[in-house]
């Protein structure tokens, strides 16, 4: 009997192996010029699969949606997970641009990131920060979003807002945001980031039980040479303590006025949310005039693709189905 043919089949079948796995690899990451960044980016399954671009938070980094990513790479999606700006391996092309934290500014990067890889419509997915990001671009781009989800709902930010005080409990919650208002708090951070940032996963997501592993994957993200100046002109932007960038003003003048989300959308809420505690969807249902709908994920707290990936990697594809009836 000839034995070569299935000899062969075989190696091209390991080699196939071997090439799904690289490609669906958080250890080997890309690297593409993207408007005033170099852009640091992960990506799961098949380059011709539906876009899906998945954007993480603070303090985290693309490491929150590895099991996500997985589980989507094996339904056919294009995954692309990116570093934001001041994270893992993303780098501003030049020197002299601003050091800018404004949430116009990081919904710019992932338009210009989108251009770079020829990606004119996807699926986007986000938390925190990503959630904020996401929701800009749906509210404004819509044309280049297919449907969203987005963790903790509505998050555009608006200065006027924001000056506005909150009930006791809640501004306890956003207790860090202050301490990064102070020079005592921009030394605190730049000296002790590391540990910062382990209490604050601890805090916001306490019956999440990570271990030093899986803290130290991130670690190596906050370590870019512009993390601390990112995360803090982002919080004291938000305060109206630092001036954004003149270029970003008409995006802003735009998200002032609260604009609503066509797309179709899934937002999620963890009950066990240290920041922001879970509730129906109602308080900013308005905001969705698409098909929308809400979920609370027991046992999840702010970091919830990562501590919740089934749910969130379920939610994208219920999106999907949304935009595909």
């Amino acid at each position: 009997m000839n034995r070569r043919p299935i000899a062969i089949s075989l190696i091209l079948f390991l080699l196939q192996g071997i090439a799904a796995a690289q490609t669906n690899s958080f250890d080997t990451l890309k690297q593409i010029n993207a408007g005033v960044l170099n852009v640091g980016y992960a990506e799961a399954g098949p380059a011709t699969g539906q876009p899906v671009i998945l954007l993480h938070g603070w303090p985290y980094d693309i490491h929150s949606y590895e099991k996500t990513a997985g589980i989507l790479a094996e339904k056919g999606y294009r995954v692309v997970v990116p570093h934001l700006r001041g994270h893992g391996t993303t780098r501003f092309l030049s020197d002299d641009t601003f050091r800018n934290g404004q949430q116009a500014a990081i919904a710019a990067d992932i338009l210009a990131l989108m251009d770079a890889l020829h990606i004119q419509k996807a699926i986007l997915g986000g938390f925190d920060w990503g959630a904020r990001t996401a929701d800009i671009l749906a509210a404004l781009w819509p044309e280049r979003c297919q449907a969203l989800v987005s963790v903790n709902g509505y998050l555009i930010n608006n200065l006027e807002r924001n000056k506005q005080p909150l009930p006791p409990k809640v501004e306890y919650g956003w207790w860090y945001q202050y301490y990064f208002a102070t020079d005592r708090g921009k030394a605190g951070y730049t000296a002790n980031w590391h540990d910062f940032n382990q209490l604050i996963w601890k805090s916001v997501s306490p019956r999440w039980n990570f271990d030093d592993a899986t803290y130290e994957k991130a670690v190596a993200s906050f370590q870019n040479p512009d993390y601390v100046a990112i995360v803090l002109h982002n919080y004291r932007w938000r305060l109206s303590l630092e001036p954004g960038d003149p270029q970003y003003e008409a995006i802003e003048r735009r998200l002032a006025e609260a604009p609503a989300i066509t797309v179709p959308t899934v937002t999620l809420d963890g009950d066990s949310d240290g920041v922001v505690p879970a509730g129906d969807g109602s308080a900013y249902a308005r905001k969705f005039t698409g098909r929308h709908v809400h979920h609370i994920v027991k046992g999840a707290g702010h970091n919830l693709p990562q501590e919740a990936p089934e749910a969130f990697a379920a939610a994208i594809i219920e999106a999907n189905q949304f935009s595909n009836p």
